[in-house]
């Protein structure tokens, strides 16, 4: 039992003793398939707190020869299932925490210029090994792949290797092109090759970043991979389900409602809604719902991408802003932080570190939830985005205006939004109004829930905004016109049943048309109220 040779199982055994912990044993099931067969090599990547540590804890502790963990494992999800003894304690593992591991080498190397990161980083599991198989490891070994191939082809025993953040070097050294490239041939003599496959029963890493690509081929083509495009069997062990969320605010006496508004967005097909854990535990732990990403170190990360200079990335930003979604080409991004080529790698990317939602079925990028949004927002402050930002600080007095009935401000202030951000968007586009309509009334998203081309009566309401349940707001139908009246556009809600999709609502009702002359370019806003009967 070492560091980094067959871990013990403290450090899951706290995780399931914590006040929330919520049961992912499951995954030991999805994995344990892989085991004995071609193949066995899985590389997961997702969000930073996401729980990639949780889940490399989580199986060191129950393959490691170095703990007998039966009894933590008998009362959860795996104990229940035909494969939990199978595979129990039976190997060698090695886990490796890559970030804590170049941290040391870092510092290692700060004291002597003449150490490598790379061969250091393997002698730190050379030495362990070295104390378990004395016979075997000499002191000359300075190569693990050859170590382990050296173990097997001696004792016939494979191993277990477990790398928690994978990627941490393509992330901290990004532009150490010698380092990435010392680091993945290493990589390919741990996992790629006929000898790999003899001393390897099973390799699990994990990281933010997919592995990296050389043009289209992967540097490690013999690894499935699940990431945040395409989870595939994974999806359930991303984040915390929706069933799991609402089962959490039920017990912690949490509101599920606003849970989902400030944590719920990512979705995959084979699992639905998929929230961070981070968030979702904070919000308990503190009583109080709010951005926690900030708490990461994100903020300057996000900035600096989404301020790039390619061509239409701005443009996607405000449409995700307005709450649109944008299509994009994931398949050119080089799974790295620095090889960009145009806006569709910049967004691929933020997808990886999830600050987008990905839609595998349309493939359409979209801002998933009230605390990333916040987070965007704060990244948006800056040069070159002053009407943005303005548009969505103003617009709380847009809604206030609004709820005054003052139709000349509202005009006035759209109107402003809409020439502000004319270089952003399409300006004479309906599409583009609809996003400008959104972005003006940014702020309204805490009172709100906004659903964008509702089905109601004989045809679709351009914008519904249905209160939540702890304010007390006047529900609103907003009807866009082009080149026609915005009186137009209130007869139309009427006439067209627009009011019964919120027959239900016994609340104070406002109609609200916006009309927009595409020759004058002027704006005009007509609101009245509305009785439910």
């Amino acid at each position: 039992m070492g560091l980094f040779l067959n871990p013990d199982m403290e450090l899951f055994s706290m995780s399931v003793a914590s006040d929330i912990y919520v049961d992912k044993t499951g995954l030991i099931d999805f994995v344990n398939r892989f085991i004995g067969k071609e193949r066995p090599y899985l590389a997961s990547s997702r969000p930073r707190r996401f729980g990639k540590t949780m889940a490399a804890k989580m199986l060191a502790a129950y393959y490691s020869k170095g703990c007998n963990s039966k009894e933590l494992f008998n009362g959860l999800k795996i104990g229940k299932l035909v494969s939990f003894e199978k595979h129990l304690n039976k190997f060698d593992v090695i886990l490796m925490d890559l970030r804590w591991m170049y941290g040391i080498a870092l510092e290692q190397k700060n004291e002597n210029q003449d150490i490598r990161i790379i061969p250091f980083i393997q002698s730190l599991v050379i030495n362990e090994l070295r104390d378990t198989f004395p016979s075997i490891v000499e002191e000359h070994d300075v190569s693990l792949p050859a170590v382990l191939a050296k173990i097997n082809n001696r004792t016939g025993k494979k191993f277990v290797v477990i790398i928690d953040e994978w990627d941490c070097i393509f992330r901290e050294d990004k532009n150490n092109m010698e380092l990435q490239k010392e680091y993945i041939d290493f990589l390919r003599g741990m996992f790629k090759g006929i000898v790999a496959d003899k001393f390897i029963a099973l390799a699990y890493i994990t990281g933010i970043l997919p592995i990296k690509k050389y043009g289209t081929e992967s540097a490690l083509n013999n690894f499935r991979e699940f990431t945040m495009l395409d989870p595939l069997g994974m999806s359930e062990y991303v984040g915390f389900t929706e069933d799991e969320v609402t089962h959490l605010c039920h017990e912690h006496n949490m509101s599920f409602d606003d849970m989902k508004h400030w944590y719920d967005g990512y979705s995959f097909e084979e699992t639905g809604h998929v929230y961070c854990p981070n968030s979702v535990v904070e919000a308990i732990n503190n009583r109080k719902f709010k951005n926690y990403w900030t708490k990461t170190g994100t903020y300057e990360i996000l900035k600096s991408y989404i301020a790039m200079d390619f061509k239409g990335l701005k443009q996607n930003i405000v449409e995700m802003l307005a709450g649109n979604r944008c299509k994009i080409n994931t398949n050119r991004f080089q799974n790295d932080m620095t090889t960009f080529t145009d806006a569709d790698d910049v967004l691929t990317l933020l997808i990886h570190l999830g600050y987008l939602a990905y839609d595998s079925e349309k493939e359409e990028a979209y801002i998933p939830n009230s605390e990333v949004r916040s987070e965007m927002i704060n990244a948006v402050s800056g040069d070159g985005w002053e009407e943005v930002y303005k548009a969505i600080t103003d617009s709380e007095k847009l809604l206030k205006a609004t709820w005054a009935m003052e139709e000349d401000k509202v005009a006035k202030m759209i109107h402003d939004v809409h020439t502000a951000n004319s270089s952003s968007l399409v300006y004479n586009n309906e599409v583009s109004l609809s996003s400008i309509i959104m972005l003006a009334y940014y702020s309204a998203a805490k009172d709100y829930t906004v659903i964008r081309e509702m089905p109601t009566g004989e045809g679709f309401a351009d914008m519904v905004f249905i209160p939540k349940r702890s304010t007390n707001v006047p529900a609103m139908i907003i009807e866009l016109k082009w080149d026609k009246s915005a009186e137009g556009a209130i007869s139309q809600i009427k006439d067209k049943g627009y009011v019964d999709a919120l027959k239900e609502y016994t609340g104070n009702l406002l109609l609200v048309g916006i009309s927009y002359d595409k020759k004058t370019r002027v704006h005009q806003c007509k609101i009245e109220k509305y009785e439910m009967k």
